[in-house]
């Protein structure tokens, strides 16, 4: 099945979307091989402070300047990714395009995209391009946590079965959320909308002319259980006007993972160069998908994909209810299990952010020197110290925290600063802050009755020996890492194999092409025994912050929208983290 009549090789095409851009691999259908790659980054990258003048002041508006906690993007810069991104890997392979088969698209979620019947996204249309609440809400977009916390308090009151399928909280990155914060925040661009979909839909939509909501993000991130979604008197008891959201902006045809959502058109072939009609699968999660490039599709094997954020996500036989899981699904990694999500919201983004802000000239210019980037740089440094003997703890929620605590208005922090604290020092901190954090996970899971047998990462930060080895010790888990460098993308090319027909299902897939194994760190005791001892530091901060009655982080963020809305209202530029900051 994986070759033509003539004996030919098939190919399909992984498309990753991420964070800061958009990756493209050449598959193997055969065997998984990876053959050529094209990354093409998004002009716009992360949207923060104001809308972009080329696209906000295109129609002769101004820039609108953007509040606190958003996180944007512009929807065309998908769009490029399939234009610059697919023909470079093509290229980059060189293979006929004639002989590939299948098209297969991952993406970041919660990232939300309003728009129109035929699929325009909302800031294309006249009149919305200097309106913020028609872009993109990237899944970092946590504005709406006035909104999560009143349907957290009340599905609560209500006792509605769907809450524990997601650890008892629902998170402002996710679709209600956000819909409710647009309605509220401008009627008018709610009103206009005709359908709100995950972006990972949407660019399947561009590919093949047909709207097919995936049955991932259905689930995890739009509260779809059991077939159906909250009641619309739920919906009225928290705005009358959004009493109709489901069914007016959000139900549509679900489609599994591993189907075809349809076939390439003749717009999509000339932007890809990609034969028109073959096979489009149906859109799928960055996370998920990586599991079966990870082969890792059995219970207990926990995928982590380390990069801006990580996310974790699991199989499992059975359902059981995971304080602060991201959501349980049936078949939501794959058909027939049970699976779990968990995240961290900050992970490369701190890394990136310390690097960027937080670091002196004099390392900058010291790293050159010795012809490293920074993050190498500091990782040397900070690999010749002793565990704990920088002296500090930092807490890893500077874009909030989502598993267990999911509550994005917690930042971060670091405890035990003196006068004698050097730029390594902190930057180890943060790096076995965020170990702390999965440790913390891979306990809840244990705690619940869903053990972790298996720890393996995927993603950017699997290069960085250090930070592999600090999680294996403080998770005392041996850790592999996946011998693939595109994991989300390959776990999307083994989705398209199966669209196109080229495999019975996604496991048979996953076996004849998933990576196998790269780098492998196992615990080293006396490191496991000084990492419990921070551990038990960290779960102190962890409580007295996150838990109980201790508001302070809450105030601060109070205090810092109230003084932001008193600023002048001038444009600002827009800012992001470039790959090369957030890659450790």
């Amino acid at each position: 099945m994986d070759v033509t009549a003539d004996g030919s090789e098939n190919y399909v095409i992984g498309v990753d979307y991420g964070t800061l851009s958009g990756r493209a691999v050449v598959v193997r259908v055969r065997d998984g091989k990876e053959l050529g790659s094209g990354v093409f980054d998004y002009p716009h990258a992360v949207i923060t402070e104001a809308l972009p003048a080329d696209v906000a002041g295109a129609a002769g508006g101004t820039a609108a300047r953007l509040p606190g906690e958003w996180a944007l993007q512009v929807p065309n810069d998908y769009r490029d990714v399939l234009r610059h991104a697919v023909p470079a890997a093509i290229a980059d392979a060189g293979i006929d395009p004639a002989a590939v088969v299948g098209i297969a698209t991952d993406f970041t979620a919660c990232t939300m995209v309003p728009v129109k019947a035929d699929g325009t996204p909302l800031n294309e249309v006249p009149g919305f391009a200097n309106r913020p609440h028609a872009y993109v809400k990237l899944w970092r977009h946590h504005a709406a946590q006035g909104q999560a916390d009143r349907i957290n308090a009340l599905a609560a009151e209500l006792g509605e079965s769907w809450l524990p399928r997601y650890g008892g909280l629902i998170s402002s990155e996710w679709e209600f959320a956000k819909g409710l914060q647009l309605l509220e925040e401008d009627p008018g661009a709610y009103a206009e909308m005709d359908h709100w979909v995950e972006a990972a839909d949407w660019i399947v939509w561009q590919l093949c002319g047909n709207y097919v909501r995936n049955a991932c993000t259905a689930g995890y991130k739009g509260i779809y259980q059991d077939g159906r979604y909250p009641s619309d008197d739920f919906l009225a008891a928290l705005n009358p006007q959004f009493k109709n959201f489901v069914s007016a902006k959000l139900d549509h045809a679900i489609g599994r993972l591993g189907d075809a959502a349809g076939y390439l058109t003749a717009e999509a072939a000339a932007w890809t160069g990609l034969p028109e009609g073959i096979a489009v699968a149906v859109g799928n999660v960055d996370a998920h998908v990586t599991a079966p490039a990870a082969k890792a599709v059995e219970p207990g094997q926990l995928v982590a994909i380390m990069g801006t954020s990580t996310c974790h996500v699991m199989n499992g036989a059975e359902l059981r209810e995971v304080p602060g899981m991201c959501g349980v699904v049936d078949g939501g990694i794959m058909e027939g299990l049970w699976g779990y999500e968990a995240g961290q919201s900050g992970v490369g983004d701190i890394f990136g952010w310390f690097t960027k802000y937080g670091v002196p000239p004099e390392y900058h210019q010291a790293a050159a020197e010795a012809g490293k980037g920074i993050h190498e740089y500091l990782t040397e440094l900070a690999s010749g110290q002793a565990i704990g003997q920088h002296g500090l703890i930092a807490l890893d929620w500077h874009s909030g925290n989502r598993s267990v605590l999911v509550d994005h208005e917690l930042s971060g922090i670091v405890v035990g600063q003196t006068l004698a604290t050097r730029p390594e020092d902190i930057y180890r901190a943060l790096l076995e802050a965020t170990a702390f954090g999965t440790r913390t996970i891979v306990e809840a899971f244990r705690d619940s009755g869903v053990p972790v047998k298996e720890f393996i990462v995927a993603g950017g930060l699997l290069k960085n020996k250090l930070l592999m080895q600090i999680y294996s010790d403080v998770t005392g888990l041996q850790l592999s890492t996946i011998g693939s460098a595109q994991g989300p993308a390959l776990g999307s090319a083994i989705h398209a194999a199966v669209a196109a027909g080229k495999y019975a299902d996604v496991r048979a897939a996953s076996e004849a092409m998933g990576a196998a194994p790269g780098a492998v760190y196992t615990p080293i005791p006396e490191n496991v025994a000084a990492y419990d001892a921070l551990f038990r530091e960290y779960r102190t901060l962890h409580d007295y912050f996150g838990r109980g009655t201790n508001e302070v982080m809450h105030r601060l963020k109070a205090i810092q929208r109230s003084s932001t809305q008193s600023l002048p209202d001038e444009s600002l530029n827009s800012v992001s983290l470039t790959a090369e900051e957030v890659s450790a």
